[in-house]
């Protein structure tokens, strides 16, 4: 029960997070390091991929793949956790020690992601 529940929440929290990639794509524009091109483009693909992913966890024959694929979005968008860390000045609406926070919470959320890399294993026989 706990795991259906952890797995509903982080299908919830990946679609909300994409979703609020095109209802807010300023805040994610700031946070779009230089060097990546197409900063647009990368963040309404991004959303997409987050509302995929959230919507695919909730699909038994997709949630490994899913899974794997939240872990893969997490550490390819942490550059941009770094970036909004080192330039806070961006973020005045944001107290200082937010983007801070969300540096070790991305480990969190990997963690969490990882929790369902493997087939249940109650169903497992």
């Amino acid at each position: 029960m706990v795991r259906k529940i952890l797995m509903l929440l982080l299908a919830l929290f990946m679609f909300l997070g994409g979703l609020n990639h095109f209802l807010n794509p300023d805040f994610y524009l700031r946070m779009m390091p230089p060097y990546v091109p197409a900063p647009g483009f990368m963040v309404a693909l991004s959303g997409v991929v987050e509302i995929a992913l959230g919507i695919a966890l909730l699909l038994p024959r997709m949630r490994v793949l899913a899974a794997w694929g939240i872990i893969a979005l997490l550490i390819a968008v942490f550059p941009a956790n770094i970036h909004m860390y080192l330039h806070r000045d961006q973020w005045p609406e944001i107290p200082a020690f937010v983007p801070l926070i969300r540096l070790p919470f991305q480990l969190v959320f990997i963690a969490w992601a990882w929790l369902f890399t493997r087939r249940n294993p109650a169903r497992q026989g």
